[in-house]
């Protein structure tokens, strides 16, 4: 097993970081400026500069005031956001990245609830440093099970999880406990101002007097809640708990932060902000992290997953990693009757289901290219289309 290791060495840590920054830049060029501001304030962050942080702070501020009131940010405040990257250049962020360790492995972990209704069923996966990593599968087939017993909230009834956080060294139960944080699909209600319980979080987690004003307002900022400050529970909507609630839980600094269905009743502009958020964070060059979440937006979760766990009774039956070799699948409908669909992939060798909806297609000699090529060759109308090959749809 390999622990807590340096896993790139610093020429690629450089170059990493020059591409990360002409990323940034691309956003700035195409007008996509709240993600331009989110990156931004990223990147500060891994430099640990507090004086371009704080800098960062009041600059992002500005930026999401502009949008918020539908005002197309300014030639100053585009030149300002250049100057902050160029300072980044700079800078001397984490040298140290720790992408592609194995922070957690699963061997053989499994759970029988007493009530014998449900089991999970034994399972082997290792969970990476930088990962994300997506848990899928039908209501009641063991996702929440398997993420609580993660996060140390349940015990599993046989098996082992090791955590490895640093060379040579097995944490006890409570070390576990402080550097894995869990946020429930039902985030608990709490009292008071967003911007108090931001203070207070970060003081029960070391960060006090200036440090403490930095974080809280670099966590507000990075998650477009500085306008929000004074609300309490009740005045914001779900999304705006659930941007709250991941901003808190960072404050813990965790290494593994699991996730039960955060993007349960969000709007779709909502889900790709949190998604894309927790992907960038995950690969933070300060404090990489690993995120491992459950979903039913199955599409949305692997556009971001390095790896996704297939769930179906309680049993992982499949491990999907990005670009794996696997044979074509289509997900299509059309406006052609059943047979004539057949009748224009005679010659290759196909299966066709439905689900009354759409046809999922697949093929082990024709690529997914080809095949929508010689379907429309064929006078097939098709009106929709989606190449699942690399999906776990193509097991539901």
């Amino acid at each position: 097993m390999t622990s807590f290791v340096l896993a790139i060495d610093l020429s690629t840590y450089d170059m990493m970081w020059t591409e990360t920054l002409t990323e940034i830049r691309s956003y700035f060029r195409h007008g996509d400026y709240p993600l331009a501001i989110r990156r931004t304030l990223d990147a500060t962050f891994d430099s640990d500069n507090r004086t371009l942080i704080r800098r960062a702070i009041t600059w992002g501020n500005t930026g999401h005031a502009l949008l918020d009131n539908n005002k197309v940010p300014d030639e100053n405040f585009i030149r300002e956001g250049e100057d902050i990257l160029v300072q980044l250049e700079s800078s001397e962020a984490q040298k140290s990245p720790a992408y592609g360790i194995d922070f957690l492995q699963a061997n053989q972990v499994q759970k029988t609830y007493t009530s014998g209704h449900f089991s999970l069923k034994p399972m082997d996966f290792t969970i990476k440093a930088g990962e994300v990593v997506g848990v899928v599968g039908e209501n009641g087939n063991g996702k929440t099970t398997l993420l609580r017993i993660l996060s140390g909230y349940l015990n599993q009834n046989a098996g082992e999880l090791r955590y490895y956080f640093q060379e040579n060294d097995m944490p006890h139960y409570y070390r576990v406990k402080n550097e894995v944080a869990f946020i429930p699909q039902r985030i608990p209600r709490w009292f008071g101002s967003l911007k108090d319980n931001l203070h207070f979080y970060a003081s029960s987690n070391g960060f006090l007097g200036e440090e403490n004003e930095l974080m809280t307002d670099f966590m507000l900022a990075r998650f477009g809640l500085t306008k929000f400050s004074n609300l309490t529970w009740n005045q914001l909507s779900s999304g705006y708990r659930t941007r709250f609630e991941i901003a808190k839980i960072l404050l813990k600094r965790p290494k593994l932060l699991v996730l039960d269905e955060p993007l349960a009743n969000l709007d779709i502009n909502a889900q790709q902000t949190i998604l894309n958020d927790l992907r960038v964070l995950s690969k933070s060059f300060r404090k990489p992290l690993a995120v491992v979440l459950s979903s039913q937006q199955l599409h949305e979760v692997e556009k971001i997953a390095d790896k996704v766990l297939f769930l179906k009774n309680g049993q992982l039956l499949h491990t999907q990693t990005k670009e794996v070799e696997a044979d074509t699948v289509i997900e299509i409908e059309i406006k052609n009757e059943r047979v004539e669909l057949e009748n224009a992939m005679e010659g290759i060798h196909f299966q066709i289901k439905y689900n009354g909806g759409y046809y999922m297609v697949s093929s082990t000699n024709i690529s997914s290219t080809d095949l929508v090529k010689l379907l429309f060759q064929k006078g097939i109308i098709v009106t929709y289309f989606r190449d699942i090959s690399q999906s776990t749809k193509r097991f539901f």
